[in-house]
């Protein structure tokens, strides 16, 4: 288009003679604010454009081939299959080529530039395209969120890397968000936005030091991918691959586990999706056991969101990017800097206490609750074996299972139920809750503390939770239908003052209109 720039290097290579193999016509260039990308068919090729944001510099070709070198490592710990090699691009005359991939080069193959290398896969494999063809499934979010618990149980932490969980290092990175696009304001951004959103931020830091100090404690801080949006994750040959993670900054990897958790579940939110959502977070804080790591959550949330706005506002600038593109990036920018905002509005949480026999559908129910309104649930059986040390998919003995164990279990579930529902999460908290004392401290101390609580009473025929149990593979929960009598006897019924916050749910009937009556459908 007639406003719209390329560089000669970027017109050549939309050309399939540029490249030393067979190319699928036409080349496709997708841009982005710091990067052209060529799609060749078999390969993909990525530039990084000569761009100095301040928080990113590509700005000379040493930098430009220092961060395709690592670009090119640290992707490979997550997607080694499609992370191939940088590759030097020199010029004689007019023309420019791909010069040797070699280690020393002679003056006339001195590189101009640099590309990286990959494998490519189609688009559909893109979350976000199958999201957008209506593809994207719970149980896909299920295996996303233990993929990424296992990514991050392997990142390196030293005590380099915690250093950037202190409040000043992280203070840097939002705080030059900020600076950065109060030239927006007016634009995308409104002023209300920027002023309420940066004092929700500034608040926060000063109210939560101490949190901060045990994330870095819990040795939480690791070398994450920084950038885990659906663009950036794929199913390919029904594997799971993360890719194009920050390699340009180290503010923006160095960061708490749930920084990248947030860039997820915010996506994902942005697109109206909040179900798929709660299934990725709910599926990841149980494998990692880091409930408390939820606290933070709206502040990445809200970080992550602003993010995004960001650096689309960016492409505004872009002389590469037309006018008429660029008003629908003007409005893209909006969205997310209205998202963002919206994340730092207070919430009020509430506790819902799951209650029945081993195979009453006590987890099925708060799954679905959870899915309808977004509820943190925090099932007993997880909690268990995250005291007990053990693997999730392990099964416990009989100490895991002693009394001692037992109010260790749910002194737990009763912290950070409290927890959770004072930082305005809905909780599910999914156990038997089959004595009176162990409901009763729940309900009273959410009274103390004003916040709203019910309980779910799931049942059914004993003949049907005994088949359940005897069926019943590939789940945490480790009771068998042995033990059914004796939960029978040891139950305790629900006192006057209890029955009038119970729902009782006969799940062998329609579950989903049932439930559906206490979300209020």
């Amino acid at each position: 288009m007639t406003d719209t720039y390329l560089p000669p290097l970027i017109e050549q290579m939309l050309h399939p003679g540029f490249y030393p193999h067979s190319v699928t016509e036409p080349v496709q260039l997708i841009q982005t604010h710091a990067s052209f990308v060529f799609l060749t068919g078999e390969y993909v090729y990525k530039i990084k454009k000569p761009v100095n944001f301040g928080f990113m510099d590509y700005s000379t070709l040493p930098k430009r081939q220092h961060f395709c070198t690592q670009e090119l490592l640290m992707n490979r710990r997550t997607a080694p299959e499609i992370y191939l090699e940088v590759l030097p691009i020199v010029q004689n005359g007019d023309l420019f080529q791909f010069g040797s991939d070699s280690a020393e080069t002679t003056p006339a193959e001195n590189p101009v530039e640099y590309a990286l290398k990959m494998r490519e896969f189609s688009q559909d494999s893109l979350f976000l395209s199958l999201l957008e063809r209506g593809l994207l499934t719970e149980q896909l979010m299920v295996r996303l969120g233990a993929e990424v618990a296992k990514f991050h149980g392997t990142a390196v932490s030293n005590s380099y890397i915690r250093t950037f969980g202190e409040v000043s290092q992280i203070r840097t990175a939002i705080d030059n968000n900020y600076l950065i696009s109060q030239k927006y304001i007016g634009g995308p951004q409104s002023q209300t936005q920027y002023q309420e959103t940066k004092k929700y931020t500034d608040a926060f830091f000063l109210k939560n030091k101490e949190l901060f100090n045990q994330r870095i404690a819990d040795n939480k801080i690791r070398e994450c991918h920084g950038d885990l949006h659906l663009r950036n994750i794929a199913l390919w040959h029904d594997k799971i691959l993360l890719f194009d993670c920050i390699e340009f900054n180290e503010y923006f990897r160095f960061v708490d586990v749930m920084y990248d958790v947030a860039f997820t579940l915010m996506d994902l939110e942005s697109r109206g999706r909040r179900d798929l959502g709660n299934a990725f977070i709910n599926t990841y804080i149980e494998q990692t056991g880091d409930w408390e790591g939820l606290q933070l959550l709206p502040l990445y949330l809200s970080r992550q969101a602003y993010v995004r706005a960001k650096v689309t506002s960016l492409m505004l600038d872009d002389a590469a990017i037309s006018t008429t593109e660029k008003a629908e990036i003007s409005q893209t920018a909006a969205n997310y800097y209205k998202q963002a905002w919206q994340y730092t509005q207070p919430r009020r949480g509430k506790l819902t206490l799951m209650s029945g026999l081993s195979g009453s559908g006590k987890s099925t129910a708060a799954r679905y609750l959870a899915r309808r309104t977004g509820a943190i649930q925090i099932r007993s059986d997880a909690v268990r074996k995250h005291l007990g040390g053990i693997s999730l998919n392990q099964r416990g003995g009989q100490d895991l299972y002693s009394d001692e164990m037992t109010a260790q279990t749910y002194d737990r579930l009763l912290e950070l139920g409290i927890i959770m529902a004072q930082g305005g999460w809905n909780v599910i908290l999914d156990a038997k809750f089959d004595r009176q004392n162990l409901r009763t401290d729940v309900i009273d101390r959410a009274q103390s503390r004003g916040l709203s609580s019910q309980i779910v009473y799931c049942t059914a025929p004993i003949e049907v939770l005994r088949e359940r149990l005897q069926q019943r593979r590939g789940d945490i929960a480790d009771a068998t239908a042995e033990l059914l009598s004796s939960q029978q006897a040891a139950f305790e019924p629900f006192t006057e003052f209890e029955q009038i916050s119970v729902n009782i749910i006969d799940t062998a009937q329609d579950l989903e209109v049932q439930l559906n009556l206490i979300c209020g459908q």
